[in-house]
């Protein structure tokens, strides 16, 4: 299975770009994080979260004499073990530098990551950042947001009833403002032909399902799509910095 990719991310009408991505080709790594926290320190909880996954995404590739520095999961394969190794030690990386800094306490951010090898694809999410896949002219939303609303409501991610609700925004959790986070991992089988979209809250809360798929289905490179779902939520007076990360299964 050969991968190409291509990302986009844009300030909005934000002060400062929280947003961030990171892709390698050759490690078949993908991710987008959307930070938070006041006095810049969201912009700090995403940019340490994208290096420490790649870090140990990286450091792990080669499979030999690696220390787990959290315990092994045999329910799940190696590669899931790397992902979900990863983004937990970024959360270590992230809550230790907040408890460090008082300029930095209760700074977090969300993640979404992909690791692919051959024709299999892993899968973290925390937060409400999320990942579609376009396949058959279908797209699907693999990730769940870790939002109040569909936590404690037991709402869909696509549900209009909470559309205006006043804690729509408020989420049960993120990468950094605990000891540890523990998300779910997600393993799927790649076809030729599959698109997955990697994209914050600044794109999904402004483009719907049915927005993000009348881009895909157009079947421009990566990066053009990228750019378009970025700027089409900007025209669609997105409130958030807003980013976008595509990857093709060929």
């Amino acid at each position: 299975m050969t991968l190409t990719a291509g990302g986009c991310t844009d300030i909005g009408p934000r002060a400062l770009n929280q947003d961030g991505l990171d892709w390698d080709i050759g490690l078949g790594f993908f991710v987008v994080a959307d930070g938070m926290g006041g006095h810049n320190a969201g912009e700090v909880a995403s940019r340490l979260a994208l290096q420490a996954v790649r870090d140990f995404v990286s450091e792990s590739a080669a499979g030999t004499d690696l220390a787990w520095p959290f315990s092994y999961d045999p329910a799940l394969s190696v590669d899931g073990n790397r992902l979900l190794t990863a983004v937990r030690l970024a959360n270590r990386r992230i809550y230790q530098e907040g408890c460090a800094h008082a300029a930095f306490d209760g700074m977090g951010t969300t993640v979404v990551a992909v690791l692919a090898r051959d024709d299999r694809a892993v899968m973290v999410s925390v937060g409400d950042s999320r990942i579609y896949r376009w396949r058959d002219s279908v797209l699907t939303q693999l990730t769940s947001d870790d939002t109040w609303l569909s936590t404690v409501m037991g709402l869909a991610d696509d549900d209009r009833q909470g559309a205006s609700h006043p804690l729509k925004h408020v989420l049960t959790s993120v990468v950094g403002t605990r000891e540890d986070v523990r998300p779910a991992v997600l393993e799927e089988r790649l076809l030729p032909g599959d698109r997955l979209v990697l994209c914050s809250d600044g794109v999904h809360g402004r483009l719907d399902s049915q927005a993000i798929a009348a881009i895909l289905c157009q079947g421009a490179p990566p990066e053009r799509q990228a750019e378009a779902l970025v700027l089409e939520a900007l025209i669609r007076h997105t409130s958030d910095n807003a980013t976008a990360l595509v990857v093709v299964a060929e």
